[in-house]
């Protein structure tokens, strides 16, 4: 006669109550890993999130006067200045520090390669030189700046952006919402 277990006769056997134990605790193990994954995956989600909207052409644009400032613009490559070009998407001007938001140019502190550090020396020259052409204006988007403080904006001559102008000149990409490499 087989004997057969019965709960309500007698306390389950220690394998039996250590099993069911290992269960309840891989279960726990696997909710908190699911939880700290959830909580570090928002976390690099905000983290790595991009400046700007996904793409150039949902950014509503409101126009401020139309090309009224002007200055004569050099080269700063570090800190702070006063009307000078950082690199072929940031300049100074007017003590602020400017992001243009409608492009992305190859970065110059430091290149990655050497493709890099000419199209960035290249961005930057004629950035400065269409800068100093003439009469510009600043129009806002839907953020007023990025995580790093610059004022976010599209720098205009006459209805043409110098965002156009540098990516006809194949000098620079139109924004789409993360920096790509350039190498």
């Amino acid at each position: 006669m087989t004997r057969r277990y019965s709960p309500s006769r007698y306390p389950p056997p220690r394998w039996l109550r250590q099993r069911r134990r290992r269960r309840r605790l891989r279960f726990a193990e696997w909710l908190a890993v699911v939880a700290v994954g959830g909580f570090c995956g928002t976390l690099a989600a905000l983290h790595l999130a991009p400046d700007g909207p996904t793409a150039f052409a949902d950014i509503a644009i409101r126009s401020t006067e139309p090309d009224a400032l002007s200055a004569q613009f050099g080269f700063c490559h570090s800190g702070g200045g006063r009307n000078c070009v950082v690199d072929g998407d940031t300049f100074w001007f007017a003590g602020e520090k400017y992001r243009i938001a409608d492009i992305d140019t190859p970065e110059t502190h430091p290149p990655r390669c050497a493709e890099e550090a000419r199209l960035g020396r290249a961005a930057t020259d004629r950035l400065r030189v269409w800068l100093n052409a003439g009469a510009f204006s600043l129009e806002e988007i839907d953020r007023d700046s990025d995580r790093y403080g610059r004022k976010l904006r599209v720098v205009v001559r006459g209805g043409t952006s110098v965002g156009s102008v540098l990516v006809a000149e194949g000098l620079a990409r139109p924004w789409e919402g993360r920096r790509r490499p350039w190498c």
